[in-house]
Protein backbone atom coordinates (compact mmCIF):
# COMPACT_ATOMS: atom_id res chain seq x y z
CA UNK A 1 0.00 0.00 0.00
CA UNK A 2 1.28 3.23 -0.56
CA UNK A 3 0.51 6.01 1.71
CA UNK A 4 -0.03 10.00 1.60
CA UNK A 5 0.34 11.84 4.85
CA UNK A 6 -2.15 15.05 5.65
CA UNK A 7 -1.61 16.89 8.75
CA UNK A 8 -4.62 18.00 10.40
CA UNK A 9 -5.27 19.84 13.71
CA UNK A 10 -6.92 18.11 16.79
CA UNK A 11 -8.30 19.97 19.55
CA UNK A 12 -8.88 17.96 22.85
CA UNK A 13 -11.07 20.23 24.90
CA UNK A 14 -9.52 19.21 28.64
CA UNK A 15 -5.76 20.70 27.34
CA UNK A 16 -6.68 23.17 25.46
CA UNK A 17 -3.82 23.18 23.25
CA UNK A 18 -3.70 21.76 19.66
CA UNK A 19 -1.99 18.28 18.91
CA UNK A 20 -0.85 17.82 15.51
CA UNK A 21 -2.32 14.70 14.28
CA UNK A 22 -1.51 12.57 10.92
CA UNK A 23 -3.76 11.01 8.87
CA UNK A 24 -2.73 8.26 6.24
CA UNK A 25 -4.58 8.40 2.84
CA UNK A 26 -4.57 4.84 0.90
CA UNK A 27 -3.24 6.15 -2.67
CA UNK A 28 -2.71 2.26 -4.61
CA UNK A 29 -3.09 -1.31 -3.01
CA UNK A 30 -0.89 -4.15 -4.89
CA UNK A 31 -2.48 -7.57 -4.95
CA UNK A 32 -1.00 -11.02 -5.54
CA UNK A 33 -2.30 -14.73 -5.54
CA UNK A 34 -1.85 -16.98 -2.74
CA UNK A 35 0.65 -15.94 0.42
CA UNK A 36 3.07 -13.89 -1.22
CA UNK A 37 5.67 -11.64 1.06
CA UNK A 38 5.50 -7.67 1.08
CA UNK A 39 8.80 -7.18 -0.28
CA UNK A 40 8.50 -9.90 -2.94
CA UNK A 41 5.45 -7.96 -4.40
CA UNK A 42 7.81 -4.71 -4.15
CA UNK A 43 10.02 -6.41 -5.99
CA UNK A 44 7.86 -7.76 -8.61
CA UNK A 45 6.32 -4.86 -9.66
CA UNK A 46 5.77 -1.88 -7.42
CA UNK A 47 9.31 -0.14 -7.26
CA UNK A 48 8.89 0.91 -10.91
CA UNK A 49 6.08 2.94 -9.83
CA UNK A 50 7.06 4.24 -6.82
CA UNK A 51 9.04 7.94 -7.33
CA UNK A 52 12.70 8.22 -5.78
CA UNK A 53 10.97 10.94 -3.50
CA UNK A 54 8.84 8.82 -1.61
CA UNK A 55 10.21 7.40 1.53
CA UNK A 56 9.49 3.82 2.46
CA UNK A 57 9.69 3.10 6.17
CA UNK A 58 10.06 -0.82 5.82
CA UNK A 59 10.19 -3.19 8.75
CA UNK A 60 12.63 -6.06 9.58
CA UNK A 61 11.20 -8.15 6.63
CA UNK A 62 12.37 -5.74 3.90
CA UNK A 63 16.01 -5.55 4.81
CA UNK A 64 17.91 -5.04 1.48
CA UNK A 65 15.00 -2.22 0.23
CA UNK A 66 18.09 0.02 0.29
CA UNK A 67 19.36 -1.41 -3.07
CA UNK A 68 16.30 -0.83 -4.93
CA UNK A 69 14.94 1.98 -3.31
CA UNK A 70 17.39 4.71 -2.16
CA UNK A 71 14.75 7.12 -0.04
CA UNK A 72 14.15 4.02 2.86
CA UNK A 73 14.57 3.03 5.89
CA UNK A 74 14.41 -0.49 8.12
CA UNK A 75 15.10 -0.83 11.84
CA UNK A 76 18.76 -2.02 12.68
CA UNK A 77 18.86 -5.08 13.84
CA UNK A 78 21.48 -6.35 17.09
CA UNK A 79 24.11 -8.90 16.21
CA UNK A 80 25.39 -11.48 19.11
CA UNK A 81 28.43 -9.95 19.50
CA UNK A 82 27.27 -6.05 18.52
CA UNK A 83 24.56 -5.16 20.79
CA UNK A 84 22.89 -2.01 19.22
CA UNK A 85 24.10 1.49 20.41
CA UNK A 86 21.88 3.85 22.24
CA UNK A 87 21.50 6.22 18.76
CA UNK A 88 20.42 3.17 16.77
CA UNK A 89 17.71 2.55 19.86
CA UNK A 90 16.56 5.69 19.54
CA UNK A 91 15.98 5.41 15.92
CA UNK A 92 14.36 1.83 15.83
CA UNK A 93 11.77 3.37 18.09
CA UNK A 94 11.53 6.17 16.10
CA UNK A 95 11.16 4.22 13.30
CA UNK A 96 8.31 2.04 15.15
CA UNK A 97 6.52 5.32 15.79
CA UNK A 98 5.84 6.30 12.11
CA UNK A 99 5.46 2.33 11.04
CA UNK A 100 2.50 2.21 14.20
CA UNK A 101 0.26 4.54 11.87
CA UNK A 102 0.29 2.11 9.30
CA UNK A 103 -0.42 -1.09 11.67
CA UNK A 104 -3.66 1.00 12.72
CA UNK A 105 -4.81 1.54 9.16
CA UNK A 106 -4.29 -2.09 8.82
CA UNK A 107 -6.40 -3.08 11.66
CA UNK A 108 -9.22 -0.45 10.02
CA UNK A 109 -8.85 -2.36 7.30
CA UNK A 110 -9.33 -5.47 8.80
CA UNK A 111 -12.34 -5.22 9.77
CA UNK A 112 -14.06 -5.75 6.60
CA UNK A 113 -13.98 -9.40 6.90
CA UNK A 114 -12.43 -9.89 3.37
CA UNK A 115 -9.60 -8.60 4.04
CA UNK A 116 -9.41 -10.39 7.20
CA UNK A 117 -9.75 -13.52 6.80
CA UNK A 118 -9.12 -16.09 3.17
CA UNK A 119 -10.70 -15.16 0.66
CA UNK A 120 -12.84 -17.45 -1.24
CA UNK A 121 -14.42 -16.11 -4.08
CA UNK A 122 -13.03 -15.41 -7.31
CA UNK A 123 -9.47 -14.10 -7.18
CA UNK A 124 -9.65 -11.56 -9.91
CA UNK A 125 -12.66 -9.55 -8.56
CA UNK A 126 -9.81 -9.66 -5.25
CA UNK A 127 -8.03 -6.60 -6.11
CA UNK A 128 -11.35 -4.89 -7.04
CA UNK A 129 -13.28 -5.29 -3.72
CA UNK A 130 -9.95 -4.19 -1.63
CA UNK A 131 -9.24 -1.26 -3.89
CA UNK A 132 -13.67 -0.57 -2.79
CA UNK A 133 -12.61 -1.20 1.19
CA UNK A 134 -9.89 1.62 1.09
CA UNK A 135 -11.85 3.77 -0.65
CA UNK A 136 -14.57 3.59 2.11
CA UNK A 137 -11.61 3.96 4.23
CA UNK A 138 -10.32 7.30 2.52
CA UNK A 139 -13.98 8.21 2.49
CA UNK A 140 -14.37 8.11 6.67
CA UNK A 141 -11.25 10.35 6.38
CA UNK A 142 -13.26 13.27 5.07
CA UNK A 143 -15.96 12.99 7.11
Amino acid sequence: MVFRQEKTAHHKATRFRQQEHQSLQIIAIMTDTGRTHDFKIYKKGVREKIQETVKINGDSGFQGIAKYHKNSETPKKKSKNNPLTNDEIVDNKRLASERILVEHINRKLKVFKILGHRYRNRRKRYGIRSNLICGIYNFELLG
